[in-house]
């Protein structure tokens, strides 16, 4: 079988089960806090940073002004206080509870589910363009004198199957509306996105994977082919002022951790900072752009900022960091099972294993103790056409609505442990693995198609050993 499908004979001998799954900065964790330790090869210099930047990325923001200048800023719109908000003990986040056709979010707003929006056009560097009134996301939550943008509700409907050994199964269709409009009503061709919070070990080693690698992978799928072949994105990425390969957000709609942050700062908490310095208020929010703000100039001239550079920085370095927890019972019998199942559907041509890192794009941010390290992701960071079942009609950059990046499968048997839930995919409809292969479509439909034809104890071998990555 082809390397995506294999592991690497240099890589097999040195770790055959690939228990090590971030190299040298593999630690070995499960229950709570699996997902927040460090590297394992930090410096003590580097623990400090690591330990700065853990506290702005857990402590709530205030709004300004404030005695505590250091932290003040927060909204005028926002989801959240603080980043630790969304990813709780640096873990996943779930939609709001609710039984098959009844109502959710009236009582529990979503906080680690968000909303992109956009209308139809190609906006500044082939992104999107965000609604008139409403902007690139839909905020829920507002400081005292603006109005929340309104609220999110869901509710969901039965998908039911059946697998060939006659097995019956239901799957949690969600569906979306926004409610309580607090500046007038939406575009009539408003596209909406619902994407959940992931868990955020091992970031920084996706961002020092070379890009040739990714584009390797678009390549060896396409020679094989089949259905399925995966694509790049390609995004404007503002630290380096450059576009770029994405492989972060659902989407792979950003390039690099110092983004995804700066641009998470900005749409979920309301904190401007040099990379986005202007709050996202819209002409016809005009209590949002009379609002106060935190933050001063860092340059003389230069416009006031809410989070600084050096601050910035540090958050970066702090997820950047966040270890990836060794590989579980690895060598268990059924695991092993699991594991063969994982390559006879071809899983593992789109959750490409493992890869050797290189230099980190933005090493003033990140520990260069990254670089060089086997790592066992399993994703190929490309998007995929996944059907009609799981679209959200809304294209990002070279993303079409049917398009989803493969998501990295490490750590994801340790959610229930940090977390205390199983729900994947980019909005958590799946209540876990097994759910969530059975929402596959498109490219994917094929392997869908074997796990439905697979015996009972080969579902529960093949959902082991994924929860053993």
């Amino acid at each position: 079988m082809c390397v995506l499908a294999g592991m690497g004979w240099a890589q097999q001998q040195s770790d055959p089960p690939g228990e090590k799954v971030g190299g040298d900065t593999t630690v070995w964790a499960n229950g709570r806090n699996a997902f927040s330790f460090p590297f394992a090869n930090l410096s003590d210099e580097e623990h400090a940073r690591f330990a700065v930047g853990n506290s702005f990325f857990r402590r709530n923001w205030v709004e300004a002004p404030a005695s505590t200048t250091a932290r003040d800023g927060l909204g005028p719109h926002f989801i959240a206080r603080s980043c630790g908000g969304c990813h709780v003990q640096d873990g996943r986040g779930a939609p709001p509870t609710g039984r098959i056709g009844q109502r959710a979010g009236q009582h529990e707003p979503p906080v680690a589910l968000l909303m992109r929006l956009s209308v139809p056009g190609m906006g500044e560097h082939g992104g999107v363009v965000p609604d008139p009134v409403y902007g690139d996301q839909f905020n829920n939550a507002a400081i005292p004198g603006v109005k929340p943008e309104g609220r999110v509700l869901m509710r969901w409907t039965a998908r039911s199957g059946r697998f060939a050994d006659g097995t019956r199964y239901t799957l949690a269709s969600p569906h979306y509306a926004l409610a309580n409009l607090g500046y007038g009503p939406l575009s009539k061709d408003l596209m909406i996105s619902p994407r959940i919070a992931p868990q955020i070990a091992g970031v920084g080693l996706i961002d020092a994977i070379p890009e040739a690698e990714i584009l390797r992978n678009a390549e060896e799928q396409a020679r094989q082919g089949g259905p399925i072949r995966g694509q790049v994105n390609r995004v404007w990425d503002a630290p380096s002022q450059s576009m770029r390969i994405g492989r972060f957000g659902w989407k792979a709609n950003v390039a690099t951790v110092a983004q995804q942050t700066a641009g998470a700062f900005l749409g979920d908490i309301g904190i401007t900072s040099h990379l986005h310095p202007q709050q996202t208020c819209t002409a016809a929010q005009s209590d949002c752009l009379a609002a106060r703000h935190g933050g001063q100039p860092e340059r003389e001239g230069g416009p006031a900022v809410e989070v600084d550079e050096k601050t910035l920085g540090d958050v970066v370095f702090y997820q950047a960091t966040l270890a990836p927890a060794a590989r579980r019972a690895a060598t268990d019998p059924q695991v092993v099972r699991g594991q063969r199942l994982f390559a006879q559907a071809q899983c593992s041509t789109c959750h490409r294993p493992s890869y050797t890192t290189g230099r980190n794009p933005f090493p003033a941010l990140a520990s260069p103790r990254a670089e060089q390290q086997t790592i066992w992701p399993y994703t190929d960071l490309l998007l995929h056409d996944m059907g009609d079942a799981l679209a959200d009609g809304r294209p990002d950059f070279l993303a079409s609505g049917r398009h989803w990046k493969t998501p990295p499968l490490w750590g994801i048997g340790l959610i229930h442990d940090v977390n205390g839930h199983r729900r994947l995919l980019h909005d958590g409809r799946a209540n876990g693995v097994l759910e969530a292969v059975l929402w596959h479509g498109g490219e994917a439909d094929a392997a869908r198609r074997q796990v439905l034809r697979m015996s009972r104890a080969e579902r529960e071998a093949l959902v082991r050993f994924v929860e053993s990555l």
